[in-house]
């Protein structure tokens, strides 16, 4: 143990200078096999990352536009255009696919005003979880990338003290087992810091996103509401039936 401490000294003063000379290049190299798996998980991590933010916005899982549309045909009571826009791959977002489940229950069940506030939780409940299952990726890399770091380390320091036990003269090969465990472990940490706070920030404006989705969507069923419920007659009138004269 004695001579490991000693050629750690050694390493990180006389060899300074070469350390500072090596390329980001050179210190993945030395993280091994297990340093080349995380590399191909970072690589899937910002995809993963990319895509999040291109989909999870609320100008694309909440269009301006699919909003106007939507509340003028439902505000002429004109339910049959308003399914048929929603049904349309053109117009396939988080929106549609919820109103499209509600109107569908609403004009095919014989009950389907009363079924389809139940319709409509039902979908969002859906298209909800659907979109935080996709974010879960980032979460099972951000768990596992320490995890092969610490696996790197294990096995770093089992080559580092392998190659003691046989020889005390290699130190190229000593060192290049340290470096594979201290780097590794770098790498899992630096992989798995953004992975789990994105997870975070993706789940949270998941949950934002419905929220203001529950609240656009109730805004829109009024139109459906007013439209379902017989207008009362004013106190007081009465209505006379038509009694036809045949002479």
């Amino acid at each position: 143990m004695n001579y490991l401490l000693i050629t750690l000294a050694s390493m990180s003063g006389g060899g300074a200078t070469t350390t500072r000379g090596d390329s980001w290049l050179h210190t993945i190299q030395q993280g091994g096999v297990v340093g080349y798996v995380i590399i191909g998980l970072s690589i899937v991590a910002l995809a993963l990352i990319i895509m999040h933010l291109v989909q999870i916005r609320r100008a694309s899982l909440l269009p301006p536009g699919q909003l106007d549309e939507l509340d003028g045909m439902l505000a002429r009571g004109d339910m049959v255009n308003a399914l048929e826009y929603c049904l349309s791959p053109e117009n396939d977002s988080y929106l549609t696919r919820i109103l499209a489940a509600g109107l569908t229950r609403f004009q095919k069940s014989a009950f389907g005003a009363f079924e389809f506030k139940n319709a409509l939780e039902e979908a969002g409940e859906d298209q909800t979880a659907r979109l935080s299952r996709s974010t879960d990726a980032l979460q099972v890399i951000g768990t596992i990338a320490p995890l092969l770091g610490l696996l790197g380390t294990v096995m770093g320091m089992v080559g580092a003290f392998s190659t003691l036990s046989t020889s005390f003269d290699s130190h190229e090969e000593l060192a290049g087992n340290i470096s594979m465990a201290l780097v590794t472990t770098l790498m899992g940490l630096i992989l798995a810091i953004p992975c789990l706070a994105l997870f975070t920030f993706f789940r949270n404006r998941i949950d934002a996103i419905s929220s203001e989705a529950a609240m656009e969507i109730e805004r829109l069923t009024l139109h459906l509401e007013s439209t379902a419920q017989p207008r009362p007659t004013q106190p007081g009138s009465v209505i006379t039936p038509r009694v036809q004269n045949n002479g």
